[in-house]
């Protein structure tokens, strides 16, 4: 591991001792690797007390080039392991809740029953966070809708749909389908997801606009809010499929539909894993 990324996990555990039993290094070993960074860049970037390790102002500064460095090394490594027809590294994925907690277990798990040497790191977050670490370096790829990111490479995977949540025994629960201008008329939660939201989008396309009485990050707060009568939302299908709360689901009208994409700077660019791994996704997921 180089020396950017060991600093790196100095600073996100706070500690030199966990950080060497995350990494398997001793902990005398993971001190001099930081040393002769900050020796390097004639900074001192971490403060050392009793507690453990903190960011100095100037490792604050240098941090996010340094994540870059490390990002760089990463995918120069996994490069030249592509020129020996390697199939080893890790896969870096940037996605939400519903994708991770339903979709992708399995497919991870079917996936390295073949290329067992192929580690996983997901990172969840709205679709701001998941754009920003994909430019970044931070993930290899993410899983965003394709018309909220032009600037990114995205190739579509699947169209997920989205539907009413309603408290047991609300009065709109008694139709089929729940018109989106009479859900708008309801107290809303609504699920932060960055700067695009597909509701949103179908509420303005109508004209409408909900209100909003909650705004939330998690879809199982949300229906645990629902439950619980405190107002009306809209989620995906595969969070909802697979829940035990006692809510009330409907279609909308019209309907509202997430397309889901895996988004990149550049394919051609990604590792041999991660082709491998994307490849695959576009195979299993309908």
């Amino acid at each position: 591991m180089d020396k950017y990324s060991v600093f790196l996990k100095v600073a996100e555990a706070g500690s030199f001792t966990k950080a060497a039993q995350d990494l398997g290094y001793t902990q005398s070993a993971v001190s001099q690797i930081v040393l002769s960074l900050e020796k390097e860049l004639f900074s001192s970037l971490l403060l050392r007390d009793r507690k453990g390790v903190t960011l100095t102002s100037e490792g604050k500064d240098l941090l996010p080039y340094i994540r870059n460095i490390s990002n760089s090394h990463r995918q120069l490594a996994e490069k030249a392991n592509d020129l020996h027809g390697l199939k080893d590294g890790t896969v870096r994925i940037g996605t939400y809740s519903s994708m991770s907690c339903h979709v992708l277990p399995p497919l991870m798990k079917n996936f390295g029953s073949k290329y067992p040497e192929i580690k996983f790191e997901l990172l969840q977050g709205d679709y701001d966070a998941t754009e920003n670490w994909i430019k970044t370096g931070r993930v290899d790829f993410g899983l965003l809708p394709p018309k909220a990111f032009p600037d990114l490479e995205i190739t579509v995977l699947k169209k997920d749909r989205m539907m009413a949540v309603l408290p047991p025994g609300h009065h709109l629960s008694k139709r089929k389908t729940i018109p989106l201008s009479e859900l708008a008329k309801e107290s809303y939660i609504h699920l932060e997801e960055g700067s695009f939201s597909e509701p949103f989008q179908a509420f303005d396309e109508l004209g409408v606009f909900p209100h909003i009485r909650f705004r939330v990050h998690d879809d199982y707060t949300i229906m645990s809010m629902v439950e619980s009568g405190l107002g009306v939302s809209v989620l995906s299908e595969l969070v909802l499929n697979r829940t035990s709360y006692n809510i009330e689901i409907r279609e909308t009208d019209p309907p509202v539909i997430r397309t889901i994409g895996i988004a990149c700077k550049s394919r051609r660019a990604l590792s041999a894993a991660n082709n491998e791994f994307i490849n695959y996704l576009m195979k299993e997921i309908k």
